[in-house]
């Protein structure tokens, strides 16, 4: 099969014909044996019922449907669990992403050897309140994961070889970062396309404000766990030993200069009346509990099911 299409939906019982017709003219024109595979993320409109229907007219798609709502990650993680296309390409369900990029997306893949084909929405159709915030986080996301070549991290329509989806997890709300772990994977060939943007038919977005508030933190946690996932001591054992060893310093400091003030018959205050001393024992106290959270870790990881398994690329067999 050449081409998986991954649609996770939420409550766009409007859109779904339109985007099923659409997708299909454009495989069928193309001559692409395709699957269309539709994640129903608990919606609570007729979304799951259309898909059926749409299932009996065109065998080529396949549904989904949670309980409830899950979000986008879980949604795209399980389409990826069952495709079986040469290419995968996510796109939403909200005619935003225009299935005419398909061809060429494909042949990104096929004929320029890319792991990964990130859509860039260069021409927006989202007001200010969207558009400059999320400026700020894909820059952000720029300098910290060190993909430069991205505008867009966060665009649904991407196109990926199958093998990439495979091999990652997607999950919490890590739909965002998808090429900081593909790259982290070991699938480093990522490339961006630009994309035409259209503006919303049906419905309203299904996402608020604090989106940038998550995704930020989101951030921070992929940040974290590609640098020290499988190290944590590397992590806290580092700056815990950095603050034990100031606040040691500064407490030898402390007995030596009150040493000397009884040597020189200055009696002074009391070492535990100076607000250093209690500055050194905060910045020991913490030192300890930051070295024994990476040894912890440490511990976890090394229990981990996962812990010495690895991505190999390619095999020889005599």
């Amino acid at each position: 099969m050449d081409i998986s299409i991954v649609v996770p939906l939420y409550n766009e019982e409007e859109s779904l014909p339109e985007l099923a017709q659409w997708i299909d003219k454009v495989c069928v024109a193309h001559q692409f044996s395709y699957e269309i595979v539709m994640i129903d993320d608990g919606s609570s409109d007729t979304s799951w019922q259309i898909v059926e229907e749409l299932s009996a007219k065109y065998p080529a798609i396949r549904g989904i449907r949670f309980r409830r709502n899950y979000g986008k990650s879980a949604a795209l993680n399980e389409g990826f669990k069952i495709v079986k296309g040469r290419v995968v390409i996510t796109m939403d369900a909200d005619l935003q992403d225009s299935p005419d990029e398909i061809p060429e997306l494909y042949r990104m893949i096929v004929e320029d050897g890319n792991d990964l084909v990130s859509g860039w929405k260069q021409k927006r159709y989202d007001p200010l309140s969207k558009t400059i915030p999320t400026k700020l986080y894909n820059w952000a996301t720029r300098k910290m994961s060190g993909i430069h070549n991205l505008h867009d991290f966060n665009c649904g329509l991407k196109a990926y070889r199958n093998e990439v989806v495979k091999n990652i997890e997607v999950y919490g709300e890590m739909h965002r970062y998808i090429p900081v772990l593909a790259k982290q994977a070991g699938y480093p060939k990522i490339e961006e396309k630009v994309v035409q943007h259209q503006a919303r038919k049906y419905g309203v977005t299904k996402f608020g404000l604090e989106r940038f508030v998550n995704g930020f933190l989101d951030l921070l946690t992929i940040t974290f766990i590609t640098r020290f996932g499988k190290k944590p001591m590397h992590f806290f054992g580092l700056i815990g030993t950095l603050f034990f060893l100031t606040g040691g310093f500064v407490t030898a400091w402390l007995l030596v200069s009150k040493a000397y003030s009884l040597y020189i018959g200055d009696p002074n205050r009391l070492v535990a009346q100076m607000p250093h001393f209690y500055l050194a024992l905060t910045l020991m106290i913490i030192g300890v509990q930051l070295f024994l959270a990476g040894f912890l870790g440490e511990l976890i990881s090394r229990n981990a099911p996962d812990r010495n398994t690895y991505e190999i690329a390619e095999r020889i067999r005599n």
